[in-house]
């Protein structure tokens, strides 16, 4: 019965991920898994940890990061798409998931930027948080990025971040208190061709959390990395998108961290 769950719940992400401009229903989606809508929407969730609507979502704007790329369509042809009928709206949610707006995406190709720090945040966040990443065994040496978010579907910018090798460790310091989700993901190196699959299933994830972190303290959190699955919501915050410099020759020294990171929160409604 797994293996035909999983089945189900995989011929839906295909459908989705084939035809992200489709205005696809909760209905329509039962239907490709041959499931009651009811029982649907619970399996779904048990397998990839968030509703069938907000992964869709996370499909069709992974779409549009890549026609922004691959493609010299406008903003409003990418909105239409990827499904979406109004453009400030569109904007809004890409703004709000990726954490720049669509414009900036494509004008610097992709690339995960350095965001402004709120210097009286940071003063009250002196916590650490640090840790080894477990890569698998034929994980080979890819650059990582490991952010830390509220939530534990990332979206936005990290409240840290830092990159590192996946056989390395990571340390993540001015992190304010709070309870936080761990999230390392390799760099994405994007297809140029579009309609792609934005992420290799290739590519390692790790997600810890929730994580209490209190002012003044160090926590120690390992990080085990695997594979990422088809089950996976796609990771969109640019912090993850590779920079064209690594994508060339990703060599970072041993022991030495990159941080893009800014010390806040999400300061944009979703529509």
């Amino acid at each position: 019965m797994e293996d035909e769950i999983e089945r189900a719940v995989r011929r839906v992400i295909e459908t989705m991920c084939d035809s992200p401009g489709e205005q696809l229903t909760i209905d329509d989606l039962a239907r490709v898994a041959m499931f009651s809508k009811f029982h649907f929407s619970r399996i779904f969730r048990r397998l990839t940890g968030v509703p069938p609507g907000r992964f869709l979502s996370a499909v069709r704007l992974q779409e549009a990061k890549s026609l922004l790329l691959s493609t010299p369509l406008c903003v409003a042809d990418v909105c239409t798409q990827v499904g979406y009928s109004a453009v400030g709206t569109f904007s809004t949610r890409f703004k709000y998931s990726v954490g720049v707006a669509p414009t900036q995406y494509r004008r610097d190709r992709g690339a995960g930027m350095r965001a402004p720090v709120h210097e009286g945040a940071a003063t009250a966040a002196d916590a650490v948080v640090r840790g080894d990443l477990l890569a698998p065994p034929d994980g080979g040496s890819d650059l990582v990025c490991v952010g830390l978010f509220p939530d534990p579907v990332p979206e936005g910018w990290p409240v840290r971040s830092t990159i590192v090798r996946s056989s390395g460790s990571y340390t993540l310091d001015r992190v304010p208190p709070g309870s936080w989700y761990l999230v390392a993901h390799s760099l994405v190196r994007h297809d140029t061709a579009p309609g792609s699959r934005g992420e290799s299933e290739s590519a390692l994830l790790c997600v810890r959390g929730p994580i209490t972190v209190r002012s003044g303290t160090t926590r120690t959190v390992d990080l085990p990395l695997r594979p990422r699955r088809v089950f996976d919501p796609p990771v969109l915050p640019a912090v993850f998108d590779a920079r064209p410099d690594e994508a060339v020759d990703p060599v970072v020294p041993a022991g030495e961290v990159m941080d893009w990171s800014r010390a806040g929160t999400r300061d944009l409604v979703a529509s």
